[in-house]
């Protein structure tokens, strides 16, 4: 599921709604930041678009990535590794772990 450009805020409501639909148990999704987050799911961590739960959407900018990526690794303790990224980093990803993906 791919979302447009929003406020951190919103994006943060998104991605947790979707898991919440999804089975909530949030340390069983994943959620990390990307500039291509599409290239990082398939290619990065071995998602199968067609068969797992992925979400995606582009922040606003690069602090606002790194904020939501935050809220959801130290609050909701999905797993994820916060603060990596450069200046063009604004896509914020989530999928649910799966026997197929890395981690």
């Amino acid at each position: 599921m791919i979302a447009v450009a929003k406020t951190a805020a919103e994006i943060e409501a998104f991605i947790k709604n979707y898991i919440d639909q999804n089975g909530g148990d949030y340390p069983s999704w994943y959620v990390g930041i990307a500039a291509n987050p599409k290239d990082r799911l398939i290619k990065g961590h071995g998602v199968d678009i067609d068969n797992d739960l992925w979400i995606f959407s582009t922040a606003e900018s690069a602090d606002a990535a790194r904020s939501i990526e935050q809220y959801f690794v130290e609050i909701l303790k999905t797993d994820g590794c916060k603060g990596g990224g450069d200046e063009n980093t604004r896509g914020v990803y989530s999928y649910k772990k799966s026997s197929n993906t890395d981690p």
